[in-house]
Parts: structure tokens; C-alpha cells; sequence
């Protein structure tokens, strides 16, 4: 599928399905930190693979939680974030502050991205009917250009427009900013668009 060719009804679309998704991601981020977690609308872009290089800079050095998706809309999840995000998150679950991540903090991590993932494919699921099965998250730490191609080249969408749903958590007045990346394997976009009746 062509991103670049949606209609604005199909984009609207997407974009409700991120808002519940996100919605309930914030929610269960909530349950996990103990702290009241708020969640912005995402704002839905769609990027020619290339692009989307320039606008997060790729030689920037994130921490990526990756999860694979299986079932009727197969592909990755990638939601990335920041160092300091991410070690601020890990002191908020783990009550420990440190400047570097550690070994208990990549688990802390993993298990957010988990959470927030799992409970954005559950709510996409729950709500187009389709069957959804995320993996075992796996966590990287490296330059976002580098984590993104092989994300996109494993799903098959190298040189592709991208889907990016950006979210943005806040957290006790401090934000959470994160691009959460939904890569579907061709096909799955049009099966999504198709059981909400808009492909």
C-alpha cells in the first residue's frame, strides 16, 4: 500500500485507532509507575523512509523497545525514547537513580515497552475484530538510524513511505516523549483499513 494515497477519512481513521490505542497505553504505564499518566492526542505522519531520518535525527542515540507482531496484521513495534526518558522511567519504577542503564533497568524497560505496546495492538484488536500476538520485547541501545532500517527492513517496508504515530505521555507535569512506530508487513495497513470499512 501506497501511505502517500490515503484519504483523509482513512487518516482520521488511523488516528482514532492511535488515540485508543495510546489511551490505553497511558492507562496501563499508569497502573505500572503508581502516578496519574496523561496522554496527548498522536499526531499521525506519513514519511518517505528517508525522511523520517530527518526529522528525528538518525545519528542520535536512543533507547528502542522493539516487539514483533503476529497474527492478521503482522509486523514490528518499535516505540523509542531518549536516554534520560528512559532512566527517568526506570527511576520512577525501580526507585533507583542512575546515569547509565543498568541490567535491572533494561529490564524495567522492557517491560514498559511491553505495556505500552502490548496495550496498544490489545486495544487495536478489541476494536477491528482482527487477531493480534506481540512477542517478547527485545530493548537496544543505539543510534536511531540504525535501529530504525533494520525495524523497517525486516518488515519488508525498506524505501517505503513509513507510518509514524507519535505519542507524548506526560507524567507529573514531566513529559514522556516518544515516537512510537506501528511498521506494518504489506498488507496489514489494508486489513485494518478494511475491517473499519474505510478501505
Amino acid at each position: 500500500m501506497d501511505y502517500s494515497n490515503l484519504s483523509a477519512m482513512q487518516i482520521d481513521t488511523l488516528r482514532e485507532v492511535g488515540n485508543i490505542g495510546t489511551g490505553n497505553a497511558a492507562t496501563a504505564l499508569s497502573q505500572l509507575l503508581n502516578k496519574k499518566v496523561d496522554m496527548t492526542v498522536p499526531s499521525i505522519n506519513i514519511l518517505p523512509f528517508n525522511k523520517v531520518f530527518e526529522s528525528v535525527g538518525e545519528d542520535q542515540i536512543v533507547v528502542g523497545v522493539i516487539l514483533r507482531i503476529l497474527g492478521d496484521i503482522p509486523g514490528n513495534i518499535l516505540f523509542v525514547f531518549d536516554k534520560k526518558t528512559a532512566l527517568d522511567m526506570v527511576s520512577s519504577l525501580i526507585g533507583q537513580k542512575s546515569d547509565e542503564l543498568t541490567e535491572m533497568g533494561n529490564s524495567a524497560i522492557c517491560e514498559i515497552g511491553n505495556i505500552i505496546g502490548t496495550s496498544y495492538m490489545n486495544a487495536i484488536a478489541r476494536f477491528t475484530g482482527l487477531v493480534v500476538t506481540p512477542s517478547v520485547p527485545a530493548v537496544t541501545y543505539d543510534m536511531l538510524g540504525a535501529i530504525l532500517s533494520t525495524t523497517f527492513i525486516e518488515s519488508g517496508q525498506f524505501d517505503e513511505n513509513v507510518l509514524d504515530i507519535e505519542t507524548l505521555f506526560v507524567e507529573d507535569n514531566s513529559e514522556i516523549n516518544g515516537h512510537f512506530y506501528y511498521i506494518p508487513m504489506p498488507g496489514s495497513l489494508e486489513k485494518i483499513l478494511s475491517s473499519l470499512g474505510v478501505a
